[in-house]
């Protein structure tokens, strides 16, 4: 009689623990996809504004330089004032790019250890 029990018992616990994992497993999955959606139209955003500002600069470049050609009346001159000051961007950009890490942590970590 006592072994009938603790077989009893010991098979609901079976099938609660193997209900847990399986649990455990689609959690895991509905997580792992949510953080992947997240992160994939975040990254086709950013794609798709990154796309028109870089043609925007192009464009915005062309002209600048071209402005201060004919100022100078010499365009050599127009587009290299035009070419340090993006080597001058790229400078400050790198001299403080460990500061971008920090923004970015925290943005995605907002998504992956939010609750549901």
């Amino acid at each position: 009689m006592a072994f009938e029990g603790l077989r009893q018992n010991i098979s609901e616990l079976d099938e609660n623990v193997s209900s847990y994992v399986e649990h455990s497993i689609e959690y895991a999955k509905l997580k792992s996809f949510k953080i992947s959606m997240v992160l994939v139209t975040y990254l086709a955003k950013v794609l798709l504004v990154g796309t028109i500002a870089v043609l925007a600069i192009i464009f915005l470049s062309l002209a600048a330089s071209f402005s201060l050609g004919y100022a100078m009346d010499n365009m050599v001159y127009g587009f290299a004032i035009i070419g340090f000051l993006y080597l001058l961007f790229a400078i400050v950009g790198f001299v403080f790019r460990d500061r971008l890490n920090k923004p970015l942590l925290q943005l995605f970590s907002k998504y992956f250890f939010e609750e549901p």
